[in-house]
């Protein structure tokens, strides 16, 4: 018992009160023993009742918290049984030791003492860190583990999962929907026919809509304004936006079949960001060629469709304005630096030589960021090292950093992906950044470019710089290194003028001959080293055809390639009958693992590489990796197209 209950009655306060009538009866003794005899008669009565009340209290006291104490415990007891948490205690075997009987009822099992902890909940065992959550039956339960004492908590969450379930499905989902070449499809038809034909693709569309439970408005001749929820834009995401085929297959039989660019923003903000999310991602389906969604949600942008090749729309006129553009920023510029991807090719290289030409006819300084050569460029730097001009105009990446300042002007010719260029660091320290390329336009931009001339129709980056040229000066003249080393960018790109070349291709060539472009010298430039051959017919010679179709090459795990006989040997694949498309994959000299993609146009290899970090092309695209061997690249390749051809996904 505690002590401030026992010292309740002989304490120093009741000690000094006996002790002071024992004073005061001893007092009255003096004066009168009679009265000090019955004074100390009462005061031995008033003490045996003061002890009996006391052991009357405490007895009553014991029994009150004896009482107390049963109920406390029985409320314990029954809060363990009945509280909506389950708890289980494990042995050092994983085998259950106790549990309340919440767990009985959670696992609809007894006798759950002494079995195995894996067999009950398997989820539990193997699994590090322990999950979060796990379901049984129809039921979601939370798990809180304390290791150090064997011990787990469950909690129904199933409620909370239904809410967030629906919370998810419900999102707002933003987007807009181009036509992208109405006009082009609608030019030569009657009025009639090109009445019909828009009210035939906008039913097609609306029905769509109506199908996914998308709110619909038109607010231009070619644009739609959709909103809708996060569950419709799952099932458009599992139909891979069928739409995009509906369109082009029911205009099929026109001259140009009408395509439709989607762009679609799912991220948690605000509804004015959410729309120039949207906006951002229809540009971005549009700079990439159209025919195709893109879908933003959080930092990563997902494409969807893209089976075509862009319907060129290029006009002189866009290229004039451009090219004014162009010189009026080289002008305001003390300074303009040309850099391309990493391990340039003839097309970064011939249009880095041509925009330098640019920037000498406006009467600046210019140069271009090469660190190093490689094979694919090997003949045209053996010929720049016979012109001193161009020689000189050649900087090294540290050099270039340090003539960055405020007045300096950088082009990124045949890339817009920072990470790509010879030195990224460039890209985040210059202040005003052009970009010239004719890739398909991926997530990864530069930021705020002050002019930006993408053109994903165009055979290559030296084509479009050639218009650019065209008109910076009509009695521009042209060296003969200059115009054959864009000529030769020009060439390669298209394989000879075999692949992707529209009649803008042969016009920037003609322009190139006409101010002597050398073609003998072209080929010279082109001409391939034996030993580069051979290592071409060595990879070519591990060659599996997969899906009747394909045909995937893989170079030796111990050999180095360069990039150029990878992307040859994928070329040469593709010559062979019954190749529709060729995947070659080998170890650079870098260490990095390449896969060079080529396809006829059956087959989209762009979204094969962007599946695997990479990009491109349609018909042209590649991919890197870091710390992987060729054939660790090679299963990651097969996984994709396997998702590709065996659970529906778009390559075509």
């Amino acid at each position: 018992m505690p002590n401030f209950i026992t010292k309740r009655w002989h304490g120093f306060h009741m000690v000094f009160v006996m002790c002071f009538s024992l004073v005061l009866i001893a007092l009255l003794a003096i004066y009168n023993w009679q009265y000090g005899i019955f004074g100390l008669a009462v005061f031995f009565v008033l003490g045996y009742l003061l002890y009996q009340a006391e052991r009357d209290f405490r007895r009553d006291f014991v029994d009150y918290v004896q009482t107390l104490s049963q109920r406390v415990k029985g409320a314990n007891q029954t809060a363990v049984d009945r509280m909506p948490v389950g708890i289980l205690l494990y042995n050092r075997k994983n085998q259950v030791e106790w549990h309340n009987l919440y767990v009985r009822e959670m696992t609809e099992r007894d006798g759950l003492i002494g079995q195995p902890l894996g067999e009950i909940f398997p989820i539990l065992m193997g699994k590090e860190p322990i999950p979060e959550r796990m379901r049984i039956g129809e039921s979601t339960y939370e798990v809180i583990h304390y290791p150090d004492e064997r011990l787990y908590f469950f909690r129904d969450v199933s409620r909370l999962e239904e809410l967030k379930s629906r919370y998810d499905k419900e999102r707002s989902v933003i987007g807009f929907l181009h036509m992208d070449n109405f006009e082009e499809a609608g030019a030569g038809l009657g009025e009639q026919e090109r009445t019909l034909l828009l009210t035939n693709v906008t039913a097609a569309i609306t029905r769509w809509a109506q199908e996914h439970d998308i709110s619909l408005r038109k607010f231009d001749s070619e644009k739609f304004f959709m909103v809708f929820q996060q569950e419709s834009l799952d099932r458009l995401i599992n139909d891979r936006f069928d739409i995009l085929d509906v369109v082009r297959d029911m205009t099929r039989q026109n001259k140009i079949p009408i395509t439709l660019s989607i762009g679609v923003a799912a991220a948690d903000s605000s509804m004015v960001e959410q729309t120039h999310a949207a906006e951002a991602a229809l540009d971005i389906a549009l700079a990439r060629g159209g025919d195709q969604a893109a879908v933003q949600d959080g930092e990563r942008v997902v494409f969807f469709g893209g089976k075509t090749n862009a319907v060129e729309k290029r006009t002189r006129v866009r290229a004039r304005v451009i090219s004014y553009a162009l010189a009026n920023l080289i002008k305001d510029s003390d300074r303009v630096l040309i850099m391309g991807h990493e391990r340039p090719d003839m097309d970064a290289l011939g249009a880095a030589i041509g925009v330098l030409k640019a920037v000498r006819m406006a009467d600046r300084a210019g140069y271009i960021v090469l660190d190093e050569a490689n094979p694919s460029i090997e003949g045209l730097m053996e010929a720049i090292e016979e012109d001193e001009s161009l020689e000189d105009a050649l900087i090294q990446s540290e050099r270039a950093i340090q003539l960055v300042d405020p007045s300096t002007l950088l082009i990124l010719v045949d890339t817009h992906k920072p990470s790509l260029t010879i030195e990224p660091k460039l890209v985040e320290k210059a202040s005003r950044v052009v970009v010239i390329d004719h890739h398909r336009r991926g997530e990864e931009f530069v930021r705020d470019p002050v002019l930006v001339y993408l053109e994903p129709y165009a055979s290559s980056t030296s084509e479009l710089v050639t218009e650019l040229l065209q008109y910076q000066d009509e009695r521009m003249t042209m060296d003969t290194l200059e115009a054959t080393a864009l000529l030769a960018g020009i060439v390669v790109d298209t394989k000879s003028f075999a692949f992707r070349s529209g009649s803008r291709t042969f016009e920037a060539a003609s322009f190139l001959r006409r101010h002597g472009a050398d073609l003998a010298m072209v080929q010279s430039l082109l001409k391939e080293d034996l030993n580069r051959f051979v290592k071409r017919a060595e990879i070519v010679k591990n060659t599996e055809v997969v899906y009747d179709k394909i045909a995937i090459a893989v170079g030796e795990e111990d050999e180095e390639y360069d990039q150029l006989v990878i992307a040859q040997a994928a070329d040469t694949l593709l010559n062979m009958k019954g190749v529709s498309a060729s995947f070659v994959i080998g170890m650079r000299n870098d260490g990095k693992a390449s896969i060079s993609a080529r396809s006829l146009g059956d087959i989209n290899v762009q979204l094969v590489m962007e599946e695997l970090g990479g990009g491109g092309h349609l018909t042209n695209a590649a991919a890197q990796f870091e710390e992987l061997t060729p054939m660790e690249a090679r299963e990651q390749l097969i996984q994709v197209l396997e998702q590709t051809f065996e659970e529906g996904g778009d390559t075509g």
